[in-house]
């Protein structure tokens, strides 16, 4: 795995062998995303070697969990093309966890050596806490409580610089603020669906529930971005 980054802003510059390496996949898979445009193209840097960084690393893992979810390539085609263009590696780690979502609530016990294999990346014993205080995961003797999903978006968090207090304040709102949502539209879609059998509101709901959570994340990737900007703009 290489050190070297791109331009010096800190992107990591992998050729495609170490992309593949570090996302778990081949090179014959990564070049075939390539080709179907599901991979933006690399940088390409001195002796015509492509550069890849996190932005990739980040379509790949969105990709197996759409894949994951039991998507087509044709499904998971039209999903990533329905998203925002210049999404970064954040907001497609964000995006990443609401496909997770999709799977029914399961929670799962492993242990501390399965906890730091499954962040992807070293975890000190302060990431542990604060991600215990964060309420991610669960401690349970020598072994760990944790939902999958939750757990991937927790690991994310730890590079945000924010309290405990006001990430578990956040995470209220959004709570409040997204039954509020599911509610209204289930009372939509149920005026909708009234004549119709339980088979074709459970096709339905299916089908809806992917793109649902696709406008409900970019509705709110951009009106965070405009209170951003007025925010920077100052009174």
């Amino acid at each position: 795995m290489t050190t070297d980054t791109d331009g010096g802003s800190g992107e990591p510059a992998l050729t495609i062998d170490e992309l593949a390496a570090r996302a778990g996949t081949t090179v014959r898979t990564v070049r075939f995303y390539g080709t179907k445009g599901l991979l933006p193209p690399p940088v390409i840097g001195p002796r015509r070697v492509g550069h890849y960084g996190r932005d990739h690393l980040a379509r790949l893992a969105l990709i197996e969990e759409l894949q994951h979810q039991g998507m087509t390539l044709a499904a998971i085609e039209r999903y990533l093309r329905r998203l925002p263009p210049g999404l970064s590696h954040h907001d497609l780690a964000i995006h990443r966890a609401a496909v997770a979502s999709w799977a029914p609530d399961t929670e799962e016990t492993v242990t501390a050596a399965e906890l730091r294999r499954r962040a992807g990346r070293p975890l000190a014993e302060e990431d542990v806490e604060r991600l215990v205080a964060m309420d991610v995961v669960r401690p349970e003797g020598d072994a760990y409580r944790l939902d999958p999903g939750l757990f991937r978006l927790g690991v994310q968090l730890l590079d945000v610089p924010l309290s405990e207090k006001a990430i578990l304040a956040a995470r209220t709102v959004l709570t409040e603020h997204a039954r509020a949502a599911a509610h209204e539209l289930s009372q939509l879609f149920r005026a909708e669906v009234a004549e119709r059998t339980e088979a074709d509101v459970k096709s339905l709901s299916a089908h809806m529930q992917p793109l649902v959570v696709q406008a409900l994340l970019t509705a709110f990737q951009r009106s965070l971005s405009a209170e951003v900007r007025q925010w920077l703009a100052g009174p």
